[in-house]
């Protein structure tokens, strides 16, 4: 019987296939009690367990050499090993079987259920969907309690069209499963923000998270039809639906290759204004994905990526080769190195930081001025990378002058530390800031006159507004990013940059989104950076659009404050 299951689409495209459904360890664990003399056998029982997944982590770890996402793997597989060590389960599950005199088994899931609860008193979105890492790393404790650790893929049955369909999907498993060829993930759990969520994106495959209960639905071998755009699985679909979807499967890939086509074409609009398009990216490796989608340039580097998930953090000569790697890669094209946004929730050397709300808290450019040693080490290494490309700084979350005045500071203090010992840099090179909070929109006067450039960061700068945690399910739905609040504010922005002369341009979602392009062309826009997957779509859009034609429909979209005005006026733009 054929049914239909929606979830978050993740990875955009349309894949179909055979599902093969991951295989994963219930959770559901007996209680049983050990009588006193027993105890011991328990807790050496879980230690041998621990040594066997710390070993299995490790012999993955050390599989990780190549690979579009090898960096991202290596990096979870850290933070896999760190949670298997952290006291709170390994300890404290010991001394859980000595105080209760109860089974292996038993006690890691109870100390499991602790760290559960801690993580999902955390605010931050990125953070929170970390507790499905504690999940998978007791999952692996469990088999090897069970006497079967790790995955054993079984072969799969249509090799070339399986889809993966799991409850959760670590990229520890992914690794085990790269022998094969999927054409699209599919699971329960998850989020935008999810280890598969970036593993689907970074492997380009369609992907869908958040759909709760495909693999209790989905049986092995089902045919499935994946509209990652859409975020919906048909399962089991007739010939017509099946006709339906392969054709439009041909149409995408057919779409595809006639995007190559403009790759090497300036992003001109029909009036002749020249619209420059830009990549975001990660790590290092992504500059091949941008390069193969003719990205002008990078308008944004998240430095944090280099930060996140280890021991230790990366000393000045790492992050120094990372970001001169980037730069001599794009051979001289503009690298726009973001520094980095992490949060008050990040560890950062051990220490613990607690907020009631990370968002609001000690992150980003705040984090940056509260631990100069690290600031100066990262400013540094920008610095040293200047020379061999054209790099510019790009500054989180500022929100008031001071800020600006303390981070200028700190650049002029890294450059006089380089002369001083005569290491060669970009003496004129561009520091920026990115406008992500209302209060820096509504003086944006002031940090016009003190930086080199702007760059919108409208996730952030939509969530503040709006007042919407944007990871709360239970207003999730007021997220809204065509909210007449926010294009008048990021409408003001492009257009007070424009009137002073200072460079503009919006990284944020939206940058890559296909219904905002006409519109933030016609605000006045003439920078763009998105996904490297995005950029042709987006070239395609600016081609065919005119400016003449645009402007005076997007004053209209501005007056509007009705939402059905507002989407009956946009349709029109971009018809």
């Amino acid at each position: 019987m054929s049914f239909v299951l929606h979830g978050v689409g993740v990875s955009g495209g349309i894949a179909i296939g055979h599902a093969h459904l991951a295989s994963h360890a219930a959770l559901e664990v007996a209680h049983h009690t050990v009588p006193q003399d027993q105890v011991s056998n328990e807790i050496s029982r879980l230690d041998t367990a621990f040594t066997a997944v710390r070993e299995e982590l490790e012999a993955l770890h050390a599989s990780v050499v190549s690979g579009p996402a090898a960096a991202e793997y290596g990096a979870f597989l850290d933070l896999h090993r760190m949670i298997l060590d952290d006291p709170t389960l390994s300890t404290a599950a010991k001394t859980y079987i000595a105080q209760n005199q109860c089974n292996a088994e038993w006690a890691i899931t109870q100390q499991m259920d602790v760290l559960m609860a801690q993580f999902e008193e955390i605010e931050d979105a990125y953070l929170r969907e970390r507790k499905t890492d504690v999940i998978q790393v007791v999952e692996r404790v469990l088999k090897a309690l069970l006497g079967h650790p790790g995955y054993v893929p079984a072969p799969l049955k249509h090799d070339g069209d399986s889809i993966l369909v799991a409850h959760d999907l670590s990229p520890a498993d992914v690794l085990q499963y790269k022998q094969h060829w999927f054409t699209a993930f599919l699971t329960d759990l998850g989020g935008l923000t999810s280890h598969t969520a970036i593993v689907a994106r970074s492997l380009n495959i369609p992907s869908i998270v958040a759909l709760h209960h495909a693999r209790q639905l989905i049986r092995d071998n089902d045919v499935l039809i994946v509209d990652g755009s859409q975020g919906v699985v048909i399962v089991d679909p007739d010939e017509h639906v099946l006709s339906e979807y392969r054709l439009r499967q041909s149409q995408l890939e057919l779409e595809k290759q006639k995007l190559k086509r403009i790759k090497t074409i300036a992003a001109t609009t029909l009036d002749g204004t020249t619209i420059e398009l830009h990549a975001n990216i990660e790590l290092p490796q992504d500059v091949e994905q941008v390069k193969e989608n003719g990205a002008t340039g990078i308008g944004l580097f998240r430095s944090e990526f280099l930060f996140l998930n280890r021991d230790t953090l990366p000393d000045e000569d790492e992050q120094f080769e990372a970001y001169r790697t980037v730069a001599r890669k794009m051979r001289g094209l503009p690298v726009t190195i973001r520094t980095f946004d992490l949060g008050a929730d990040k560890n950062l050397d051990h220490a613990k930081r607690v907020a009631a709300n990370p968002a609001l808290g000690l992150r980003a450019i705040r984090l940056s001025l509260a631990e100069p040693q690290m600031f100066n080490t990262q400013l540094r290494a920008i610095l040293r990378a200047s020379r061999y490309g054209q790099i510019h700084i790009l500054v989180p979350m500022l929100s008031s002058v001071s800020e600006i005045t303390q981070t200028l500071h700190f650049v002029e203090n890294a450059k006089q530390s380089l002369r001083n010992e005569k290491i060669p840099f970009d003496e004129k090179i561009q520091v920026g800031g990115m406008i992500e909070i209302p209060a820096a929109a509504l003086c944006l006067d002031i940090f016009m006159r003190k930086l080199d450039f702007l760059s919108i960061g409208t996730n952030d700068l939509i969530q503040y507004t709006l007042a919407i945690d944007r990871a709360d399910d239970s207003v999730a739905h007021l997220y809204d990013s065509l909210h007449p609040a926010v294009l008048r504010l990021v409408a003001h922005i492009i257009r007070s940059a424009n009137r002073t002369g200072i460079p503009v341009s919006v990284c944020g979602e939206i940058a890559g989104d296909l219904v905002f392009t006409r519109l933030l062309l016609g605000f006045g826009l003439r920078s763009f950076s998105m996904h490297p997957a995005q950029l042709l779509t987006v070239k395609r859009e600016v081609l065919r659009s005119n400016l003449p034609d645009i402007i005076p429909l997007t004053q209209k979209i501005l007056k509007a404050d009705d939402p059905d005005r507002i989407h009956a006026l946009l349709m029109k733009l971009n018809g």
